[in-house]
């Protein structure tokens, strides 16, 4: 599958290097332009690309999006209408500042960036785990302790796609249920940051 990633920081990295091994083709970009990401795409292989933001919404059949949030407002929406979208992001204020609908509970992050993209197919995941568990700790489907990584969205078939995305990447899925409840997933809940396998998840999930 050809996936675009928006944003190559430390999960957008870790997201391409799982799946460049699984055996996808990805395309990274960043505000900088794909000049600033010769060594990331010469590290990752002939899978892996370098492109514009532009290039790769237009590239991917899904993209994951791994941006700050206070960004979102910059993410080509037109480009990303119709397409599977991974939003990875967690709302950190105290790092890149405050976010009204959010402070206030009346939103979600996911649901915010699920406004900023009308006819995108928003699907809540891989924001749970340390960027280093994600890149170093993938393991075979049956592996004792494997790790596993909730998500969360609206359309099924689009989680679905993203279930096993997951999966090829090393860990088990584990459905969080809807868009909304996705925010069971953000930061200050009981799966953020947790090194939990499947029944951890799902216990940390239904008590967040």
């Amino acid at each position: 599958m050809r996936i675009g990633i928006i944003g190559a920081g430390k999960i957008g990295q870790a997201t391409a290097t799982r799946l460049v091994t699984a055996g996808h083709e990805v395309m990274l970009s960043n505000t900088q332009g794909p000049e600033s990401l010769e060594e990331v795409e010469e590290s990752l292989g002939q899978s892996a690309h370098a492109g514009t933001v532009l290039d790769a919404a237009d590239y991917g059949d899904v993209v994951v999006v791994a941006i700050p949030l206070t960004g979102i407002d910059t993410l080509p929406a037109a480009q990303l209408a119709g397409k599977i979208v991974i939003d990875t992001g967690n709302y950190h204020p105290d790092r890149f500042g405050h976010i009204a609908d959010l402070d206030d509970g009346s939103t979600g992050s996911s649901e915010l960036v699920a406004r900023h993209l009308p006819g995108a197919r928003v699907v809540k995941a891989l924001n749970t785990l340390l960027w280093r568990l994600l890149e170093h700790e993938a393991k075979p489907p049956g592996a004792a302790e494997r790790l596993a990584i909730p998500f969360a969205g609206d359309d099924p078939a689009a989680k679905e796609v993203v279930a096993a995305l997951i999966d090829d990447m090393g860990f088990d899925p584990v459905d969080g249920g809807s868009l909304a409840d996705g925010r069971n997933q953000q930061p200050g809940t009981a799966v953020y940051h947790q090194s939990l396998g499947v029944e951890g998840v799902r216990a940390a999930l239904a008590n967040p």
